[in-house]
């Protein structure tokens, strides 16, 4: 009886700690990324329109510019996280840190370079924050045995992203200013709330899984690390990256300028600043209902699928500018936001098994990359045309040829063999 009751509560405590583990990481995701680098959308109308009217602070060239270092600085630290030599827990730390300063800094001050400079450190911050926070959760929730409890990590960019757009739509009267300082001391309270869970305990635990991985890689039979140099794998590996580049610069135009956009086609409506928060919302169903699906389907399909979503989501927006058009617009957007992510990832997996790290690694920089150019090209159009429609329809147009191109690949003879026991499912 005493055995029955000690392992009772030992299944009692790893739940808890594994709650505790998901939801800190949501959390965290929430701060570095919906406060971190997607705050600056509900704020930008704001920057705008600056402290006065008639005198704004930056015009829309310059906002898309402070975007662009942003994706950039995302970019960067994309591609260098495999170069941080950093117990997880220390880096989740210093990123939550390092992201409430940042914003901070983004209310002091009123200079463009310092602006930009802030958005690019901010946007490397983001990636280094996500990049070590998924290995430090998901690696504790294997430790204890509660899988289950991934998908929450994943929705903290949606709880962030309906967060700061609901504050700055019952706010906003009180400036950008005010908005960044805001948003700067709510990730300091998240910080301090979550804290105590990054232990550098966890963080060694974690180090020692991961040696242990290492070991049971370089310990896997030959034939299956020579499988993952055939020709096929290399030409599938690379149109992963080149199409999955496809969805960081379609859905961006529309992410970064949604509520400029929405508030010019409904001049007086109280509805634009809530079409960002309805973007996150969908965010978060989507990232739980993608976890569900079954993983032997076709990953290219459902990238394929997720595409279209979001080039429908964005083609409403431009025939039907109305509150409806956009809600509906702005919930197609969203749900398959995260769910390409994972598929992507899930094939990525499937190409190379255990040594996919490497092409999960370039393919969000292709994604990156999408992110940077986004903005880039559809500032200067709306500036010269007076319009977001031709920007919007060029992103549209590029999400179904992305989708076209996916469904071409996934019907290629030479993409159809699944490498066995790549640990998939």
């Amino acid at each position: 009886m005493i055995d029955l009751a000690s392992g009772a509560q030992d299944t009692v405590a790893e739940r808890h700690a594994a709650r505790r583990a998901a939801l800190a990481c949501m959390i965290t995701l929430a701060v570095v990324l919906g406060i971190g680098r997607f705050a600056f959308t509900p704020l930008l109308p704001l920057m705008l329109h600056g402290s006065a009217p008639g005198q704004p602070q930056i015009d829309i060239q310059h906002g898309g510019w402070l975007a662009s270092a942003n994706y950039a600085g995302y970019f960067v630290g994309a591609i260098t996280c495999a170069a941080l030599w950093v117990e997880p827990a220390r880096m989740v730390r210093a990123g939550l840190v390092a992201t409430v300063l940042l914003t901070l800094a983004m209310g002091v001050t009123s200079q463009f370079w310092v602006w930009a400079v802030v958005r690019f450190i901010a946007g490397a911050v983001s990636a280094w924050t996500f990049v070590f926070a998924s290995q430090w959760g998901l690696r504790r929730l294997a430790e204890l045995g509660a899988h289950g409890w991934g998908g929450v990590i994943y929705t903290g960019p949606g709880m962030g992203i309906v967060g700061t757009g609901l504050l700055v739509s019952a706010a906003g009267g009180y400036g950008a200013t005010v908005g960044w300082i805001g948003f700067g001391l709510i990730g300091a309270v998240l910080s301090i709330v979550v804290w105590p869970v990054f232990r550098t305990d966890s963080a060694g635990a974690t180090r020692t899984a991961g040696r242990a991985t290492t070991a049971a890689r370089q310990s896997a039979p030959a034939g299956h690390r020579a499988s993952t140099n055939h020709a096929w794998h290399r030409a599938d590996a690379f149109w992963l990256i080149l199409l999955y580049g496809v969805p960081g610069f379609g859905y961006i135009i529309t992410a970064t300028f949604l509520p400029v956009i929405a508030r010019h086609a409904l001049p007086g409506s109280s509805w634009p600043d809530l079409f960002w928060p309805m973007f996150g919302a969908a965010l978060i169903v989507g990232a739980l209902l993608a976890a569900r699906l079954p993983v032997d389907w076709d990953n290219r399909t459902l990238l394929a699928g997720c595409y279209v979503l979001q080039a429908a989501g964005i083609a409403l927006g431009i025939v039907w500018p109305t509150a409806g058009g956009f809600s509906l617009g702005s919930i197609l957007i969203g749900l398959p936001f995260t769910a390409i992510t994972l598929f992507a990832m899930r094939e990525a997996r499937r190409l190379l098994g255990d040594e996919a790290a490497g092409l999960m690694g370039y393919a969000t920089a292709a994604y990156g990359v999408g992110q940077i150019v986004g903005p880039l090209v559809a500032a200067p159009i709306a500036e010269h045309t007076g319009s977001f429609s031709p920007a919007l329809w060029l992103a549209a147009g590029t999400l179904l040829l992305g989708a076209a191109g996916l469904i071409i690949v996934a019907h290629m003879p030479r993409g159809r063999g699944r490498m066995p026991d790549c640990g998939c499912n």
